[in-house]
């Protein structure tokens, strides 16, 4: 029996719509700018390769979904996932953004996945938001370094819960407003490079597996949040998700 020095730390985990079960989060890649629009707005070409960064695990939020009965109230989703109404707002930022992503959760993973099959390793799909100390983000990118302390933070990956799938990956409208206002509004089927090509192509760059989960990138309208803020996201078919910047 192996003894560690101290406890390790508690799984992450998600909720998972219509199941008791949840799914254990083993680690999170990003895609950054695969949205045409989102593209020219943050300064790029149309279709430049995809290029991944990662968030760590525990970033995880585990959010409500949008209108209704907050499930947080009671404080859990699942039993053993605790939920948060509230994201908390970061340190050492003066600009954070929202960026409403589709969320793919992979049930299977795999080296060098041919894009025909890379829709038979999804589990499902969720909404998620890449939260974005853009003021760091930038200030990085001058300087050409790593992202991580502008993408990777604590809470930077708020999650709906997720919706297991079969079929086509979706492709319907993807959402955001702040307050009630639209900040985001576009369509899942104008990403660049769709899911399972973005499967493909980060298992080329890692080995992937099951737990694995990939934000797919965000269209055009990203902008500040400050604390107060209510937050409400959604893409069609999949799901919704709710929070407050405190």
């Amino acid at each position: 029996m192996s003894a560690y020095l101290f406890d390790p730390p508690a799984v992450v985990a998600v909720p998972i719509d219509g199941q008791a079960e949840t799914f254990p989060v083993r680690r999170i890649l990003c895609v950054g700018r695969n949205y045409a629009a989102h593209r020219r707005e943050m300064g790029g070409d149309d279709r430049d390769p995809p290029f991944f960064f990662a968030k760590p695990a525990d970033a995880i939020v585990a959010c409500p979904p949008a209108g209704g009965a907050s499930q947080s109230e009671g404080g859990r989703i699942a039993d053993s996932v605790p939920v948060g109404k509230d994201v908390a707002y970061p340190p050492k930022t003066t600009n954070l953004h929202h960026e409403i992503e589709l969320v793919v959760a992979l049930k299977v993973g795999g080296s060098d996945i041919a894009v025909e099959a890379a829709l038979d390793v999804v589990f499902g799909y969720a909404v998620g938001v890449d939260m974005t100390r853009r003021d760091l983000q930038n200030a990085a990118k001058d300087k050409g370094q790593p992202w991580d302390s502008a993408k990777g933070f604590d809470a930077s990956a708020p999650i709906s819960a997720i919706r297991p799938w079969t079929g086509p990956a979706p492709q319907g409208r993807i959402a955001l407003s702040v307050n009630g206002q639209a900040r985001q509004d576009a369509s899942v089927a104008d990403m660049i490079w769709n899911v399972a090509e973005i499967v493909s192509e980060a298992s080329k760059l890692w080995t992937l597996a099951a737990g694995d989960l990939i934000y797919t990138g965000t269209p055009e309208g990203v902008g500040p949040l400050v604390r107060g803020d209510l937050v409400e996201g959604e893409v069609e078919g999949v799901g919704s998700l709710r929070f407050t910047v405190v």
